[in-house]
């Protein structure tokens, strides 16, 4: 306790950085916004937006240039960033390749054919839940089902707001729960656990939610007209059915993603008339298409190995402890709901579970230390709020695509996310039960 209790007060002025990058970002996406520009809070990029705060954190030190700049480049270069840079890779490349040899369509056709249409909107839950499980992407998924969700939709007469609802709660539930993941990758690699006992702990809470969003969305089911699309094929399914085997068996994720790969190309090649010569191209696509997820992790990276030399780290950790202590007399229960409250409160300003994993994954290992909790369930309680608020933000990008396919305003989505809601009561509950349990 003596360090925390310690921590210089110039380390809140380290923080300064991070202000001014949420300043920069939230203050563009308002503007736009303000100004009717669709996507508003992507005119700026964030890779962009967080060069000005590296040159405040750089011109705050205290250190020689040499010794400032050495500490970015080992924070930029660290272990954990590292990891999760090749993994956003590899998980690029798969979407891609799956995408291009009809993987993702027929899947989604596969699924759709099997509904009945009586259930059509726990169906399509249950099917978004499992396409994203299994993609490990809630905006894979909803680029891959939006457009179904509003044909039928249309043919059906469901309100669209409910049906894009419908699937943005079963993107949600396996971008949170998904092993191969962005925000589970993220989490596990900041907290120091394995993917396989975060998954387990995250079951705990995902699954009771997922059973109840289903009853609930049973309840609302209007009586529609028997919807069909065009026959999938099984073969082209295999794939996402073989990483999420291999992931939930506990195999290494690159061995995971690499073999996820291969395979989608084979079953192209057998079944979709795949050209071979188009595999380098679209594992390139793929991985084009995380490169703002991996500049920007870099990029924070170096910023939090500056903030974290100049003591800002650690002085957020200890506010944020002294909170906790001040609101119950149970660590565990108290540093738990502290940690929850620093992912809402990060995703909230910066509108991207991943990025706000990796942004305060380093002060919640350390309020986990202090509360005595286990990396895994630090790494659980940062990803399920992270896609909480990711799920009911209406300037998020999962809202975003959802609008813009079904033609409504994203805040129209926002009070049919059941399972958003649903996991947040889960999630509280279950922080409440454990602090009962240890009493």
């Amino acid at each position: 306790m003596s360090d925390l209790n310690s921590v210089s007060a110039r380390g809140k002025y380290a923080l300064l950085p991070l202000g001014l990058f949420l300043l920069l970002f939230l203050g563009a996406g308002f503007y736009y916004q303000a100004q009717g520009v669709e996507f508003a809070f992507y005119q700026l990029p964030a890779p962009v937006a967080i060069l000005p705060a590296v040159l405040l954190a750089v011109w705050l030190s205290k250190a020689s240039l040499n010794r400032t700049i050495a500490q970015f480049t080992d924070g930029a270069g660290h272990q954990d960033i590292m990891t999760m840079c090749m993994i956003f890779l590899l998980a690029g490349g798969f979407s891609a390749v799956a995408k291009a040899t009809g993987g993702v369509d027929a899947t989604v056709a596969l699924g759709v054919n099997l509904i009945p249409a009586q259930f059509l909107l726990p169906g399509l839950f249950l099917l978004g839940a499992f396409v994203s499980t299994a993609m490990g992407t809630s905006m894979g998924t909803l680029a891959a089902m939006a457009p179904i969700g509003m044909g039928m939709s249309e043919v059906t007469g469901i309100e669209p707001a409910l049906m894009a609802g419908v699937l943005m709660s079963g993107a949600i539930f396996g971008d949170n729960l998904s092993i191969i993941s962005d925000t589970t990758i993220a989490a596990t690699r900041t907290q120091g656990c394995q993917m396989r006992d975060k998954f387990v702990e995250n079951l705990k809470m995902a699954l009771p939610a997922a059973l109840v969003t289903l009853i609930l969305f049973a309840w609302v089911s209007p009586q529609p007209e028997p919807v069909t699309v065009d026959e999938g094929n099984p073969w082209l399914a295999i794939p996402y059915l073989l990483i999420l085997v291999l992931a939930v068996s506990g195999v290494n994720v690159f061995v995971v993603l690499v073999l996820g790969i291969i395979c989608s190309a084979l079953m192209g090649l057998w079944q979709a008339d795949y050209a071979l010569n188009q595999l380098g191209k679209d594992i390139y696509a793929g991985f084009t298409s995380m490169q703002e997820i991996f500049i920007l992790s870099i990029l924070i990276g170096g910023l939090s190995g500056l903030m974290r030399s100049q003591g800002g780290l650690d002085y957020l950790v200890a506010k944020l402890h002294a909170l906790s202590q001040k609101l119950s007399r149970h660590a565990h229960a108290s540093h738990s709901f502290a940690i929850a409250a620093l992912i809402v409160i990060s995703n909230l300003c910066i509108a991207n579970n991943s990025v706000s994993i990796i942004v305060v994954g380093e002060a919640a290992r350390k309020l986990a230390e202090h509360g005595e909790i286990a990396p895994r369930r630090s790494a659980s309680l940062l990803d399920i709020f992270a896609c909480i608020v990711q799920g009911l933000i209406p300037y998020g990008a999962q809202a975003l695509l959802l609008g813009a396919s079904f033609a409504i305003s994203p805040v129209e989505i926002i009070p049919y996310v059941f399972y958003c809601y649903l996991l947040a009561v889960v999630a509280c509950g279950y922080i409440i039960w454990n602090l009962a349990v240890k009493r």
